[in-house]
């Protein structure tokens, strides 16, 4: 049974909401406000600044299926494509009803799920992990209608995990050479990397995908700091990007389509926390690079470079708003320069800081450590101007009702059984904009039902992992020529 919900969020209103998803069945459009205390306009330290808030409007759907982990992306027909576990979910009219469309040549089962829609051919690939051997990797050009696929589509090298992939550019020099020849045959250069034991393997294929032979191990401190990483980040000049899971926020680029890698840190003055999860960088239409990561206070933090990567501002800017004392699964993207949009997880219950956490220690904001007292829900950010010098991010608590009551496991070695595992949203959410510069957001709900609409909702009742698409309805492009967008038909 389809199942669909719909919540539209205007930032400019004021009256209340009553939940998200207060039930899995299908449910009236409501139009109303996620409430003054949910927007904030702040400056680089996170702090409020004297500027109108701007006019966003979003519209969440749900999938109707289980989705931790999920991917978003949209093909230029506007088609949305929202992929997790083994499904490949298509929506062709903005989130009204979704349809599994995954084909015969793709994978039945999964042990870890990706998926990416080629902003430049619309391929759309799903990448499914087979245990710790391969994955099966099976792609569509024509909207999910058909597919091909190839069930051992890893590299060279076995036992992978915490696969991504993702297209870009060929560049003219490195692979960039043989791939001015076989762009004839696929436009663009494939990205396949993962971690195997304690490092990070890329791979460029040039057959769109079908076959990943050239690559191998990045140079750098991802060979000695575990491995994991995020996704994989392509300019339009071409440059690659790999975001490490270490200490010191670190991005690893390749000028060359993956030849070649180089490293280079920042955040310092940021830091990190433990554990931690991923982050991810954005490029705009002039291959500016935007860097985002969870800080050691818990806020979201970002620095930027100018110059393809080879060089980041070390003076770190914070993307939340101070009254956000705890965040997770940042995910970030770009459209024009200095136009980004930002989603997260977080939290505004300061009263619980330096209380007692799962573990009875005083907690310091880490989700991975949150009590029953803490409720994370759905940030959106936007900025239009996050290359000034002093930019200005426009924050909504976009769900009305939380996504997780209580702990959010930030590592799969310490999850916790409070009536049921609290790895149910598993490691990331997804964010993609379209042609249109419209944002989509991809998130497993971990608080429906009773727990929505419940005044007393424990973390043994958010324990389902249901799959919400939020986009944006009404408001800003990221790309300025297209002005102020309307609500979709």
């Amino acid at each position: 049974m389809r199942v669909k919900a719909l919540l539209m969020c205007i930032l400019m209103s004021s009256f209340s909401l009553s939940g998200c998803f207060g039930n899995d069945g299908p449910v009236a459009v409501v139009e109303e406000s996620s409430g003054p205390e949910g927007i904030f306009v702040t400056g680089p330290d996170g702090l409020p600044v004297d500027v109108e808030p701007l006019p966003l409007n979003f519209t969440f759907s749900s999938v109707g299926e289980d989705a931790p982990e999920p991917s978003i992306g949209v093909t230029s027909s506007g088609c949305v494509f929202f992929i997790a576990l083994e499904k490949v979910m298509r929506s062709c009219d903005y989130g009204e009803s979704w349809e599994d469309v995954a084909g015969p040549m793709c994978a039945f089962q999964t042990n870890d799920p990706w998926g990416w829609v080629d902003p430049i051919t619309d391929r759309i690939f799903a990448v499914q992990m087979q245990g710790l051997e391969t994955s099966w990797i099976c792609w569509s050009d024509d909207d999910g209608e058909s597919w091909l696929g190839n069930p051992h589509d890893s590299g060279t090298t076995p036992i992978n995990d915490h696969i991504k992939l993702a297209t870009g550019p060929w560049t003219s020099s490195g692979y960039g050479i043989l791939g001015q020849v076989s762009q004839s045959f696929y436009e663009t250069a494939v990205y396949y990397c993962y971690n195997k034991l304690a490092g990070i393997f890329c791979f460029t294929s040039f057959d769109g995908g079908a076959t990943f032979d050239t690559g191998g191990l990045i140079f750098g401190l991802a060979t000695t700091n575990g491995g994991l990483h995020g996704a994989i980040t392509s300019a339009p000049d071409g440059t690659v990007y790999v975001t490490p899971r270490v200490e010191t926020p670190t991005v690893i680029v390749s000028d060359d389509n993956g030849l070649s890698w180089f490293d280079r840190t920042m955040g310092e003055d940021a830091g990190t926390p433990y554990p931690r999860k991923n982050s991810e960088v954005a490029t705009d239409t002039e291959s500016n690079a935007y860097h985002i990561w969870t800080g050691a206070d818990e806020g979201v933090y970002m620095s930027r470079s100018t110059d393809s990567g080879d060089s980041w501002e070390q003076t770190s800017i914070r993307i939340s708003p101070v009254e956000v004392i705890s965040s997770v699964f940042p995910q970030v993207d770009a459209g024009d320069p200095g136009r980004i949009a930002i989603t997260y997880l977080g939290s505004e219950n300061a009263s619980e800081l330096n209380q007692s956490d799962i573990d009875g220690n005083p907690w310091d904001g880490n989700a991975h450590f949150a009590s029953a007292n803490v409720s994370y829900y759905l940030y959106v950010t936007y900025s239009l101007n996050a290359l000034d010098e002093n930019p200005v991010f426009h924050t909504v608590r976009a769900s009305a009702d939380p996504v997780q009551v209580g702990s959010i496991c930030l590592n799969s070695g310490d999850c916790r059984d409070i009536g049921g595992s609290n790895r149910n949203l598993l490691d990331f959410n997804d964010l993609h904009i379209d042609q249109e510069g419209r944002i989509y957001i991809a998130f497993a709900d971990g608080c429906t039902g009773d727990c929505a609409t419940g005044n007393n909702s424990q973390p043994e009742d958010s324990r389902s992992r249901l799959g919400v698409m939020c986009h944006l309805g009404s408001g800003p492009s990221l790309y300025e020529s297209f002005g102020n967008l309307s609500e979709p038909n």
